[in-house]
């Protein structure tokens, strides 16, 4: 039997660079399956339009629970299968982004967040964590310079400041797992400080 594959994820902040550096680690380690966060199946990519529409009136709780659900189709079609069969995982945003953005920026708890989440995905939680630590403000201009942002890059500075300090104290909770790059720097360089993460990662089986 394959030994069981490894699940990376990607967090932190919009406009912190995931979508670039996920591209940069998949050239380094091309067996590596890219995934990402609502999405990944039929019925994620669905709800992933929904939750991100602006033009929509979401309420917290049903935002969070939308989530979940995404999160808990992507497990069980797609993540589960891949890890247990010793596929290694690369997925862009996990259930650390709903702790941060619902359970902290939207006032819901993080522990309520998290046992929701726990459910959704059955306990499965990811190998090693890269956090593009990035601060607000610069998040917001870069997020501008992209076009016209989702329902949730709508959000005010003080949404996104309490969902930077729940990223902090989730790095700081489990450090561990978590590997925090400095997201300010240039692509260039959070690629090549996340590539040894991710080379103790595959390595530790």
């Amino acid at each position: 039997m394959p030994p069981a594959g490894k699940l990376i994820t990607l967090e932190g902040l919009d406009g912190s660079g995931k979508t670039t550096l996920a591209a940069g680690l998949i050239a380094a380690f091309p067996g590596l399956t890219l995934l990402r966060e609502p999405g990944g199946v039929v019925l994620a990519e669905r709800l992933r339009g929904l939750v991100t529409d602006p033009a929509l009136d979401v309420a917290p709780r049903a935002e969070a629970l939308l989530y979940a659900a995404a999160r808990a189709q992507l497990v069980a079609e797609r993540l589960e299968p891949l890890l247990r069969d010793g596929h290694d995982v690369l997925l862009d945003r996990f259930l650390d982004s709903s702790l941060a953005y619902q359970g902290a920026g939207r006032g819901l708890g993080v522990e309520a967040i998290r046992a929701l989440n726990v459910f959704a995905t059955g306990g499965l939680v990811p190998d090693t964590t890269l956090l593009l630590r990035l601060p607000p403000g610069l998040g917001r201009r870069r997020q501008a310079a992209r076009g016209a942002p989702d329902r949730l890059e709508r959000e005010d500075d003080t949404f996104y400041a309490s969902v930077g300090a729940a990223y902090d104290a989730l790095a700081a909770a489990e450090p561990a797992r978590f590997v925090v790059l400095d997201a300010a720097a240039t692509p260039q360089a959070v690629l090549a400080e996340a590539l040894p993460a991710i080379t103790l990662a595959l390595a530790g089986r």
